[in-house]
């Protein structure tokens, strides 16, 4: 996995994250009340201390939004019973060669106006890999983190096996093998992850996700991957020899979007956690379809892969972004593909 493009510059993730914000935003309920049902279960009843941890941070504004919701939470409600509120101890995570410069600073303010902060902290690293000791965690947050995998799936890469084929008849039949692939990639990395997660969780502790999905396990659904706004701009270009097709062929991007039946699944089929509440919203639904837009999208879409393809293609990225502009200025192709996709948020129980 890459990081997202760093520093503040035009096309850095820094300016150009409204759509994860956007999302941030929408989990504030869940973070919210899973703040009140930490402070007054009876396994966490007025905790002295709360450690809170967001996995996958990034840089920028959006590294804080979720660590602060939670921490407003925690001090609204203690104000209320006219009590001392908790110290807080945060912990931001993201892999790393992620900006961490940008998410200190941040961290530093943030502590300076939240007494109760007693520890405010950067923990590299990847979130399949263990983070914090044992029984420690009350809180994680993630939004739009999860579905980025640990690796492409082997069996694609060992066997060069496109995953988008330029060839249309021959990319149609491969299809469901290409889908089998990247599910089982999922559900594997998402069961280590809840394993992972659920020895480093006190008892009672609470986990609030947000993935990028899809609507349902319908067929026409099922065999659209999340990657394809990326990877068909790619198929264009290598098409039109901008880009070497062996390049090409040999490019996977390292994500899947689930349906929420398959996030439920593989949540109870791991078993350490109970799923208190799960929610599913179209990608553009209401107020944040401004950010929709195909020139205001194309720029998050840079932020977001830039440094994942010029690792792999070289210099590319203005004929990338001249060929998206070209391709989405046709009347409805890029809504038709964002309308296939889904927010999945989700807040869990250890149990």
């Amino acid at each position: 996995m890459e990081p997202m493009n760093q520093g503040e510059g035009d096309t850095s993730y820094a300016r150009n994250s409204g759509i994860q914000n956007a999302q941030q935003n929408r989990m504030k309920p869940m973070i919210e009340a899973a703040i009140i049902d930490l402070c007054t279960s009876t396994s966490t009843l007025f905790p002295r201390n709360m450690v809170i941890a967001d996995l996958g941070c990034s840089s920028g504004s959006n590294a804080l939004v979720l660590v602060s919701t939670a921490i407003e939470a925690i001090h609204s409600y203690f104000i209320q019973l006219e009590r001392q509120p908790p110290e807080v101890c945060v912990f931001l995570n993201d892999l790393p060669n992620n900006d961490f410069n940008m998410v200190i600073k941040s961290l530093v303010t943030l502590r300076k106006i939240n007494e109760p902060i007693v520890v405010a902290s950067v923990t590299p690293g990847s979130f399949y890999e263990r983070l914090f000791t044992s029984g420690s965690l009350h809180l994680v947050c993630s939004s739009s983190s999860l579905h980025w995998l640990s690796k492409a799936p082997e069996v694609l890469t060992r066997n060069h096996i496109p995953a988008y084929n330029i060839d249309e008849h021959a990319r149609r039949e491969m299809l469901p093998m290409i889908h089998e692939a990247y599910a089982q990639q999922f559900k594997n990395d998402f069961t280590h992850f809840l394993k992972l997660r659920a020895k480093e969780f006190l008892s009672g502790g609470r986990m609030v996700i947000s993935i990028t999905g899809r609507h349902s396990d319908g067929i026409d659904s099922k065999l659209f991957h999340i990657w394809e706004i990326v990877v068909q701009i790619l198929s264009v270009m290598a098409l039109e020899g901008v880009i070497d097709k062996a390049k090409y062929d040999s490019f996977y991007m390292p994500m899947y979007g689930p349906s929420n039946e398959e996030l439920r699944e593989i949540i109870q089929e791991e078993g350490s956690f109970s799923i208190k509440e799960m929610v599913v919203r179209g990608l553009t639904s209401d107020a944040d379809s401004a950010l929709f837009t195909p020139n205001r999208y194309i720029c998050e879409v840079r932020a977001m892969f830039e440094p994942l393809i010029v690792k792999h293609f070289g210099e590319v990225m203005e004929e990338f972004m001249r060929t998206a502009e070209r391709l989405w200025s046709l009347d409805g192709i890029l809504r038709d593909q964002l309308a296939r996709l889904a927010w999945l948020s989700v807040s869990l129980t250890k149990a």
